[in-house]
């Protein structure tokens, strides 16, 4: 009977044998076509003498630790193929991101699965092996027979992550087509977990990453990321890209980003950026990054200063987007001059026909879009504010600063 579970280290040099039970070859190789199945072994390349055979995995009888025995002997040489995945070439020693555990791991080894089906053995990929004891069968792989090193290594905690938790990054978009390689998986993370993956990758897996993923789920993690790395990011995209990614970004997280390219670049990406995102975010990159105006974002809700609190629960409504980190509507008069600030947890104890001025707080606290970094980030320190409006030399409503905004700033000093 056939072992249930086989190690790439233990198929690796396993012998092959035809229906006279005479030696094929040696393993040197196993492959999955992604197109075809995401985990079973469709192909085990033999070492045949001078050349390798291909061998189907509809051609095998049986699979366990002393070996392979063959159902069908018309095998064919082997040919490098670009919808396959081979396990030693394109697995072992590669990152790869675990999505379940969130983090970017190195593969020691490959655990497989052996079922019967119709009389016959199917090879399934089940897990991959990231820890010692992987590590352990790849030192003495050869030096001792695989039974002793699977008795030896018992004592070793497994550490393996499913098959189905895996997601291969693969820069080429190519041969990213070809093996069926995408990264929706990754979209389901929260933004500052992807972000931490990105960051442990490569330069041109980064861009793989991105060029894959969604604009809006790949403005949320580039708006995690270090400003510098966002920069080597939004660089190796083309404008077009970049630009759909910019435009599903805040526009002051926008301006930050495009701010730390060179001028010409920054303008190939804005030039490719629709009309009101493109003109929001060249309003905000006039002011110095150290000032409020630099700091601001212009998402916010304003009301006229007569509305009643069944406008602010309509505005609030048509702005479901910006709900996640809306703390404070804004009351603004018809010169656009600030007026009053509301917070939004009041108008759920108001009756709809409430003027919102009546719910409004008692010291309006502003700042002036030219104030610096560090009084800003007193004002909040002072009067413990989830929101700063910002004001022009007219006192008219330009922008708005968040507490994430100066826990962003303290961060990166």
């Amino acid at each position: 009977m056939a072992e249930t579970l086989l190690f790439h280290t233990e198929l690796l040099g396993l012998p092959v044998y035809d229906l006279k039970n005479r030696r094929v070859g040696r393993v040197r190789d196993a492959a999955l076509v992604p197109l075809v199945h995401p985990a079973r072994v469709d192909r085990f390349l033999v070492g045949g003498g001078w050349a390798w055979l291909c061998v189907r995995f509809d051609q095998i009888a049986t699979i366990s630790l002393d070996g392979i025995h063959l159902a069908d002997e018309h095998l064919t040489p082997y040919h490098s193929d670009e919808y396959m995945l081979r396990i030693g070439r394109d697995l072992l020693d590669q990152q790869i991101i675990d999505v379940n555990g969130r983090k970017v791991v190195r593969v020691n080894d490959v655990t497989f699965e052996i079922r019967g089906d119709s009389g016959r053995d199917i090879m399934s990929v089940l897990e991959v092996d990231v820890g010692i004891r992987s590590i352990f069968r790849r030192l003495v792989q050869g030096v001792m027979p695989p039974r002793w090193i699977r008795r030896l290594q018992q004592s070793v905690p497994p550490n393996s992550i499913r098959w189905e938790f895996c997601n291969i990054v693969e820069p080429d978009p190519q041969r990213r087509l070809r093996l069926s390689i995408s990264h929706d998986k990754l979209g389901n993370l929260h933004p500052a977990d992807l972000a931490d993956i990105v960051e442990e990758l490569g330069s041109a897996e980064r861009e793989a990453i991105f060029q894959t993923l969604d604009s809006d789920v790949a403005a949320d993690a580039l708006s995690e990321i270090d400003p510098k790395m966002q920069a080597s990011i939004l660089e190796s995209l083309e404008p077009e890209k970049a630009a759909e990614i910019i435009e599903e970004m805040a526009p002051d997280e926008a301006a930050d980003a495009l701010a730390e390219l060179e001028d010409e670049t920054s303008e190939e990406i804005m030039e490719e950026m629709q009309v009101a995102p493109e003109s929001e975010v060249r309003e905000l990159l006039e002011f110095d990054e150290d000032t409020a105006g630099g700091m601001m974002t212009t998402q916010y809700v304003a009301l006229p200063a007569t509305a009643i609190v069944a406008d602010a629960l309509a505005a609030l409504k048509g702005n479901e987007d910006m709900l996640e980190n809306l703390n404070v509507l804004f009351l603004v008069d018809g010169e656009g001059r600030l007026v009053a600030t509301v917070p939004v947890a009041r108008l759920f104890i108001a009756s709809a026909t409430t003027p919102l001025r009546e719910q409004s707080s008692q010291t309006l606290i502003v700042a002036g879009v030219d104030k610096k970094q560090d009084f800003v980030t007193e004002l909040f320190d002072k009067y413990n504010l989830l929101a700063l409006p910002i004001v022009d030399e007219e006192q008219r409503l330009v922008g708005v600063i968040t507490a994430d905004d100066i826990i962003s700033v303290l961060r990166q000093k």
